[in-house]
């Protein structure tokens, strides 16, 4: 059975919403955890198999899936009734593969140098920095309501969310901000704000 390892008001949040979203149901098992927090609270838990004992993990039987955007992206071709990500052969598979890994590869990391205070040409050549990622997410999202156009996708769960969990300590143009309230207005997130105390 699909295993995925969560631990309250993490990273792993917007996974367990994913299930929502996708109407997993009983398909996928989630297991909470206890994970090492920023504050240095809480402990890595045993039962959590992440080699770092990080969040989120996802099992599959004897494979498994580390990184937010390979398990959004995993899961969503694996319940792809849910319509949340176009799947290979669509003309927006690409856009949306690209938002993926941008903001795995881009966007989070340069978010938390802007927040550390962290500046150096090398970060700037080859990651860019949090103003020119600000700028493509504002580019697109003043054209269109969400990252692949007319309809909330994965990539919209994934790219808005630190921003709605940073709220206005996270600097947005009006454009972006409409975008993260248009994302955070969904009966998924609202159950989880509910469950977690978010």
């Amino acid at each position: 059975m699909l295993t995925v390892y969560h631990a309250p008001r993490s990273r792993s949040t917007s996974i367990v919403q994913l299930l929502a979203e996708l109407g997993t149901g009983d398909q996928v098992r989630v297991e909470r955890v206890s994970i090492i927090r920023q504050d240095g609270s809480g402990a890595r838990d045993p039962r959590n198999p992440h080699p770092e004992g990080k969040v989120p993990y996802l099992t599959d039987g004897a494979d498994h899936v580390r990184e937010r955007a390979a398990i959004i992206i995993y899961l969503t071709d694996r319940f792809p009734q849910a319509g949340l990500a176009p799947l290979p052969g669509d003309p927006l598979r690409g856009q949306y593969l690209s938002w993926m890994v941008w903001y795995q590869g881009v966007f989070e990391p340069v978010t938390i140098l802007s927040w550390a205070g962290l500046d150096h040409p090398a970060v700037k050549a080859s990651l860019r920095d949090y103003d020119t990622a600000l700028q493509r997410l504002d580019e697109t999202l003043s054209r269109q309501p969400y990252l692949l156009g007319a309809d909330y996708s994965a990539a919209d769960l994934l790219c808005s969310g630190p921003f709605a969990w940073f709220g206005d300590a996270l600097p947005a143009t009006p454009a972006v901000r409409d975008w993260v309230a248009r994302c955070q207005d969904r009966d998924t997130v609202r159950a989880l704000t509910a469950a977690e105390g978010r």
